[in-house]
């Protein structure tokens, strides 16, 4: 297994020792989980801490998995703070993405940190799109093929309300780890220019979707 890096570590024990937290103090969780009317009232901490509580070990345990496969990939790259600015906006813009498509329905809540690690995973494809990645654990694909299939999925979650799952914070990861991976090594756009293009279908095929009132 490579090797962990401090910035990745202390990221993880975060999410462990919060998540925890929550699991064993409902009054604590019920206090920090992404709430559409809390937030409203002016509770916008939730924004944050939200993207620390997880519904159970198993949730927990996919997304600092997902997390420590790929945080390697973006820090090799591009450094430490960078990472942590990767991770943290990608965790707010999910957030935020989120708050927008469900303003209007207070009673709207979530939490996980899908949103963050989904922005590391999209900046990793963009340094590595052909690394393999396991579809159902079992299906070798492209990196660069998860990726555009992963988005156009979101869409369809988001406009279909598919499972229990914050697809609209996935989306608004994803977005933040495009844009500032780019802004950050603006020399991949001439390197893998094919790559670039592709991710950013799905992101184009959001807005023009929203704007035309399908979403």
């Amino acid at each position: 297994m490579p090797p962990i890096a401090i910035a990745t570590l202390v990221i993880i024990a975060a999410n462990i020792l919060i998540s925890i937290k929550g699991f064993n103090d409902f009054s604590f969780f019920e206090k920090y989980k992404f709430n559409i009317a809390s937030i409203r009232r002016g509770e916008h901490i939730r924004m944050f801490s939200s993207g620390f509580l997880h519904a159970d070990f198993s949730h927990l345990l996919f997304n600092m998995l997902t997390l420590y496969f790929f945080a390697g990939v973006v820090i090799d790259a591009l450094g430490t703070p960078k990472f942590v600015i990767i991770y943290v906006a990608s965790l707010i813009v999910g957030s935020l993405l989120s708050f927008y498509f469900n303003k209007d329905k207070y009673h709207y809540s979530a939490i996980g940190a899908s949103g963050a690690v989904t922005g590391i995973l999209y900046a990793a494809i963009l340094f590595v799109p052909n690394a393999k990645l396991y579809l159902f654990f079992a299906i070798p694909i492209p990196a660069w093929l998860f990726g555009v299939a992963y988005l156009l999925y979101s869409i369809y979650g988001m406009k279909n309300k598919v499972g229990n799952i914050g697809h609209d914070a996935h989306f608004g990861g994803a977005i933040a780890g495009y844009v500032l991976t780019l802004a950050f090594a603006p020399g991949l756009i001439a390197h893998s220019t094919w790559i670039v293009v592709l991710l950013a279908v799905p992101i184009l095929l959001l807005f023009i979707l929203h704007k035309l009132g399908k979403l």
